[in-house]
Parts: C-alpha cells; sequence; structure tokens
C-alpha cells in the first residue's frame, strides 16, 4: 500500500472575493469542470418518456430539472460524463434494455443539440470539444446489472460509448458487492467480478467504485492494472456513510493513479443529513421498505420529512470533503461529480449545474493555487482517462476478449 501523504493544513485566506471569481474563472477558461455523474438522461424518462423536443435543455428548463445548456455554461462544465443508470433491482434482461434505452437517449440529447454537445470516446475528443466550444459527453453507467453478468454485454456497451461502469449500485450483483446491500459470500469481488474489471481495463472502460461496497474496492484495487475512479462519492472520514470511501482506499488512488470525485449529495458530505437518513432506513426498514430500493425508500424520506426536517448543508460541508480527499489521497487524485439530477436538497450555492464556479471560488480563497484548482476541475480525471486508454492499447495487444461465463468462474 502506498503510504498517505501528509495532510495539508487549512491555509489562511489569500484573496479577495473578486480576486477569487476572477482567478476561477481564468482557471475555467483553460480547464473546464469535467463532471463525474449527471442523472439528467433518467430525469428525461421519469418526466418526458426520453422525449427532448418536451424537455428543451438547450433553451433551458429551470423548475424542471438540475441541468441544462445555460446553467451547464454558467458553471463552466466543458465534460459530462452522463449517467445511464438504471434501478438495480430491475431483473436481468429488462437492466439491459432500459440501459440501451438510457445510452439511445444520450446518443439523441447530443444529436438533437450539435452546437452546444459532442460525443466524446476518447481523450482527443474532449479535448476537440473544447477547441469546438462544446461539451463533451461520455457515457458512465451505473451499476453491473446493466450487463446481466455478460461480457459480451460489457464489450456491446463499450462499442455505444459507455467509458465507465460502476460496479454496483445500491444492490449487490451476484459478482460484487454493494455499500448498501447485505455482506455477499466473496466479500467483494468474485473469480468472475476479477474478470469483469481486467476486461474493463482490457476495454480502455474506466471502473467505477461508488456505490460498492468498502470490500469491493479493496479486491478491484488489487486486480485493476488502470486507474480507478470515484465517479460520484465523498470521505468516510468526514461523514461515516457506507457510500463514502475510507481513508485507506484513497491513501491507495496514489499507487493506483485514480480519482475520488467527490460528490455534492448532502446525506453523503453532511454528517447530520447521513445520521438522519440513516435513522429514516431503519424507519423504513420497520415499514416493510427496503433502503436501497431507490424510488420506494425516496418517496418514503420524502414523506418523513415533514414530520422530521433534514438538518441543513452546506458549501463548506463539500469543501470539507474535498479538502480531505486532497490530503489524504493527493491532489492529483481528487475531481468532481456532483449527482445533479440523481439528489435533491444541495446546499446553497450549489443547488444546480451552475453553482461549480462558487465551490471553486471557496478553494481559492483557503488558499489552493490555479493550478491545483485545474487539476480538480478536469486535468486529474483527463490523466486518469488517458492513462486508462494507453493500458487498454497494450493489454489488447497482450490478450484476447475473454469469453468466460460466470458459471464458469463462479460455479
Amino acid at each position: 500500500m502506498t503510504a498517505s501523504p501528509e495532510p495539508t493544513p487549512a491555509a489562511a485566506p489569500t484573496t479577495t472575493p473578486a480576486d477569487a471569481r476572477a482567478r476561477v474563472a481564468a482557471v475555467l477558461a483553460q480547464h473546464p469542470v469535467w463532471d463525474g455523474h449527471n442523472d439528467l438522461p433518467w430525469e428525461a424518462r421519469d418526466l418526458v418518456a426520453y422525449d427532448w423536443s418536451a424537455l428543451d435543455v438547450a433553451a433551458g428548463t429551470g423548475g424542471r430539472t438540475q441541468t441544462d445548456v445555460p446553467r451547464l455554461r454558467a458553471g463552466g462544465v466543458g465534460a459530462q460524463f452522463w449517467s445511464v443508470y438504471v434501478p438495480s433491482n430491475l431483473p436481468g434482461s429488462s437492466a439491459v434494455t432500459a440501459t440501451l434505452e438510457q445510452v439511445d437517449a444520450v446518443h439523441r440529447m447530443v444529436e438533437r443539440w450539435p452546437e452546444h454537445f459532442r460525443l466524446a470516446l476518447t481523450t482527443d475528443d474532449v479535448e476537440a470539444a473544447w477547441r469546438e466550444g462544446r461539451i463533451a459527453s461520455l457515457l458512465g453507467a451505473e451499476g453491473g446489472q446493466s450487463i446481466d453478468s455478460s461480457l459480451g454485454a460489457l464489450r456491446t456497451l463499450y462499442a455505444l460509448g459507455v467509458r465507465y461502469m460502476t460496479l454496483t449500485h445500491n444492490h449487490s450483483t451476484p459478482w460484487a458487492e454493494s455499500a448498501t446491500d447485505a455482506p455477499a459470500p466473496h466479500g467483494g469481488l468474485s473469480a468472475f467480478g476479477r474478470e469483469v474489471v481486467r476486461e474493463m481495463n482490457r476495454l480502455g472502460m474506466l471502473v467505477d467504485l461508488s456505490h460498492v461496497s468498502a470490500g469491493t474496492m479493496r479486491a478491484a484495487l488489487d486486480v485493476s492494472e488502470a486507474p480507478v475512479i470515484f465517479s460520484h462519492s465523498s470521505a468516510r472520514a468526514v461523514c461515516d456513510v457506507p457510500r463514502n470511501v475510507p481513508d485507506d482506499v484513497l491513501a491507495r488512488l496514489a499507487g493506483n493513479g485514480g480519482v475520488c470525485m467527490v460528490t455534492f449529495v448532502p446525506s453523503f458530505v453532511t454528517p447530520a443529513i447521513g445520521r438522519w437518513r440513516a435513522e429514516a432506513g431503519e424507519a423504513a426498514r420497520a415499514a416493510g421498505i427496503a433502503p436501497n430500493d431507490y424510488a420506494a425508500f425516496a418517496a418514503f424520506s420524502a414523506q418523513r420529512a415533514t414530520e422530521h426536517p433534514v438538518p441543513p448543508t452546506t458549501l463548506d460541508d463539500v469543501v470539507a470533503h474535498v479538502e480531505h480527499v486532497r490530503d489524504v489521497a493527493g491532489v492529483d487524485h481528487v475531481g468532481l461529480g456532483g449527482d445533479y439530477d440523481g439528489s435533491s436538497g444541495f446546499a446553497p450555492g450549489l443547488e444546480d449545474v451552475s453553482g461549480y464556479p462558487n465551490l471553486l471560488v471557496a478553494l481559492a480563497e483557503r488558499g489552493w493555487s490555479d493550478a491545483d484548482l485545474g487539476k480538480l476541475t478536469s486535468g486529474n480525471v483527463m490523466r486518469v482517462l488517458r492513462d486508462a486508454e494507453a493500458v487498454a492499447r497494450r493489454l489488447q495487444a497482450e490478450r484476447a476478449p475473454s469469453v468466460a461465463r460466470i458459471a464458469d468462474l463462479d460455479g
């Protein structure tokens, strides 16, 4: 295990707010935000059944979604991993079909507004989008349920543009353990799960460890030959919830070359809200609702909040996670993964995708250099994907696509 760097003390404010705003604007001009996770495609499914003519994100969708082109521009977002999420309790082939519908929705969004979006399959494509003044659009599959334990399905998603896969969502897959499900017999990754990671490395698809258990995180780091990511996770030492990353895992990112993209989800960044959510989980179980049933638990929590208000969250809570990840993993291993349109109740100043500059200003006022802000916004994730591309080129020269089946490896 790579030794964790010494924590960096919080710096005293070194710049005025006006100076910080100007500095952040200059940083974003050179290093736009590359966000790790946005659930607009699922919102489009829920709101308009993927009919983009009824959800004009180019004109603005205020009051309906947290994401649209005007606010992406205001937020300095130049690259986005669009989540092609489907519920993790969908059965087998239904999850694959729903994922394909999500992929199709992102492709059609990009095609409908080519003046704003460009599909990005490589780091070169991201840089080309920036030169053209467009938002690089990449796809991330949120959960291994999307491949139904099939390496052929995994390769097909890659061919369709998916550039990361989160190994689980709220439910474990047959081969990987989720942070929010019952412990799995294999304690992290089964033999087939390890083969999934190896095949992702060979393809150049990033291994995303958000949502997985700490055991799965450690097992994946043991296996992966390429840098991993956490597309939308925060630090467990700051907010002790299962969805966050323990310090020993953060420390390993330096040796792996990966990045933890800090999320803004209130229950993952604010300890009091984390405790509120845990209490809501216990109440939900007593009512016969599984907390990892996302839709049912969200409805239950909303009703419960009318009698038990959710504690407040602040931008400073997010700052604490960004700085903790920096202090433990190193400044080369921290990024941003807001999870907009996948959660609600974000801190004042971070209510939607226009809020990234507010976070960057707060960090600039705490002494972050322009170079380090540029690493946070997009430099680190650019390096991670470029490194994964290089690993894939090497592995493709060394071995053929895996034809292993889960029945062969796991019995």
